[in-house]
């Protein structure tokens, strides 16, 4: 198995649309929290500013993310974010990470 994978994704509503990226960011949560290899898939919103999001996702490996990213809430969740909001993802690897067994 390689070494784990993070994707942090900012998201910022287009203008009306606040509700409906809302939703469909939620409605990525449950399938994706099942899936094999999923870590963490915790969904963040700004304080001061409701139409900003921020998604914060930990894979086991290069293969989670792939097959997250094959699944078909994802390709729903691909086509539809273009139209209702601004997205800047980030997949990373592990540079210095505190596990939790140190």
């Amino acid at each position: 198995m390689g070494s784990s994978m993070k994707t942090v994704a900012l998201f910022l509503a287009k203008e009306g649309h606040e509700t409906e990226l809302d939703t469909l960011l939620r409605g990525m949560i449950a399938p994706s929290r099942a899936e094999p290899g999923n870590l963490r898939y915790d969904l963040w919103r700004e304080a001061a500013a409701p139409g900003h999001f921020v998604l914060d996702e930990l894979y086991v490996d290069e293969d989670a993310v792939a097959f997250h990213r094959a699944s078909a809430h994802f390709k729903h969740y691909l086509a539809r974010i273009g139209d209702i909001a601004s997205r800047t993802a980030i997949l990373a690897k592990p540079l210095d990470v505190v596990t939790p067994d140190k």
